[in-house]
């Protein structure tokens, strides 16, 4: 089955998300997933099944120092792994709904 996406390339249904569903997400915003994203991808995808949110930059932020690494859960640290708006494109690569205040 091909996954649709709503106007914003998110999945209308997360139940569609796999591994090839996030590296075709990832390839359309010009990033190469490597071992470390995929590491924020599956925190990511842990908290949201615990929670049922998609976590905005702050918490996405500390979610990965506490997580993952101090290092990585930075600002800047996501930033180089997603672009200027690293919570909104690994909520969309993880195949999860997009974080409520991100334009």
């Amino acid at each position: 089955m091909v996954p649709r996406y709503d106007k914003e390339g998110f999945l209308c249904d997360l139940k569609d998300w796999d591994r090839s569903v996030a590296e075709e997400i990832a390839s359309a915003e010009q990033i190469n997933l490597t071992d470390t994203h995929w590491i924020v991808i599956s925190t990511l995808r842990e908290y949201y099944q615990q929670t049922e949110i998609s976590p905005a930059m702050r918490p996405f932020v500390k979610l990965i120092k506490t997580e993952v690494s101090a290092e990585l859960g930075t600002s800047i640290g996501l930033m180089k792994l997603f672009g200027p708006s690293p919570a909104k494109l690994a909520a969309k690569i993880a195949g999860l709904p997009k974080p409520t205040n991100c334009l």
